[in-house]
């Protein structure tokens, strides 16, 4: 399968103050506030929902088309991903704004100040899905995961017009949708990805119960955080897959992105839902192990060591056979 992973591309700067933000502050002056924290380091981590997808099929081997905006910096990120496997030669590159970014200093106290610059994410709604497809061969898949609202919504509308099968998957972005919004974008899906608390927000904000929103998707792939993955289609009694073992929880950014590289890997292989939603699990449980989105290194024997211990031998030969 030829699959497009379309979402935002990013990077996240991170710094440590080792003092406190509440001790520089002094309430009678909070309206002419200036401070500047001098931070002990900075850690650059590579993310944006969409390239983190990407990387986790490309680490599967599934070579991935991703589907975003970046700034003229984007070359040493792009260099990252097209070594891991990902399909960047669809990216669009600004010509005026810097690739998008999340700039954040932490405290001794965990408290946070951060500021998110959009930049290039916002040029992604200029990206036709044609041209992509007519460059690979046509498409057999398009994720549309969390970008520029009106690229969401350019792309859906689309994958409708020329029957291209899409994955919904609002992330992040939901939280500033309405309900019409959300019901657009997900209407005629084949798949649509939520965890648990998004997918009780999806059917308060649409006014569709469960059975109605899965009526109107091919499957819903809903993930429980700890207790695993859930993927539901109507008709049928719905695929129940937990999580693989954790050896230590480091840092649970880019789980729930993991998890969808998995199982659209799975997907590409055709492995079955069951199948794809374990190898989404695994993957998962490895990136909850190292900080950092991006971070990880998958190495095969490892990866189907810890497989086979999760979901048995009759799984892992399924699997082996794909992951070369």
């Amino acid at each position: 399968m030829r699959i497009a992973v379309t979402g935002s591309i990013a990077t996240d700067h991170l710094m440590t103050f080792p003092g406190r933000f509440a001790e520089q502050l002094v309430a009678e002056q909070l309206h002419t506030l200036s401070l500047s924290f001098l931070v002990d380091n900075l850690d650059v981590r590579r993310g944006g929902v969409g390239a983190n997808i990407a990387f986790g099929m490309g680490q599967l081997g599934t070579r991935p088309i991703l589907v975003g905006a970046a700034g003229a910096d984007f070359d040493e990120y792009r260099d990252w991903l097209d070594r891991h496997g990902v399909d960047t030669s669809s990216v669009h590159i600004s010509e005026v704004l810097h690739t998008a970014r999340f700039v954040c200093t932490t405290d001794a106290d965990h408290n946070q100040l951060g500021s998110f610059y959009t930049g290039a994410m916002s040029e992604a709604r200029l990206i036709e899905l044609k041209k992509v497809s007519d460059r690979v061969g046509g498409l057999d898949l398009v994720l549309i995961g969390a970008d520029d609202p009106e690229a969401m919504r350019r792309h859906t509308e689309e994958c409708r017009s020329r029957g291209i099968p899409f994955a919904a998957d609002f992330s992040q972005q939901i939280a500033r949708m309405d309900g019409e919004e959300i019901r657009n974008l997900l209407e005629g899906a084949t798949y649509l990805f939520s965890n648990e608390y998004e997918k009780g927000l999806i059917e308060s904000k649409t006014g569709w119960t469960e059975d109605e929103i899965l009526a109107k998707v091919g499957h819903r792939v809903t993930t429980l955080g700890k207790r695993g993955v859930r993927i539901d289609k109507v008709g049928e009694e719905p695929i129940v897959v937990g999580c693989a073992e954790e050896e230590v929880k480091a840092d649970p950014t880019g789980v729930g992105d993991a998890f969808r590289a998995g199982f659209l890997s799975g997907l590409s292989w055709g492995v079955g839902l069951e199948r794809a939603a374990q190898v989404g699990c695994m993957l998962a449980t490895l990136v909850i192990e190292t900080v950092g989105t991006q971070e990880y290194t998958l190495s095969r024997s490892h990866f189907m060591e810890r497989f086979t211990k999760a979901y048995g031998d009759d799984a892992a030969v399924e699997v082996q056979a794909h992951l070369s």
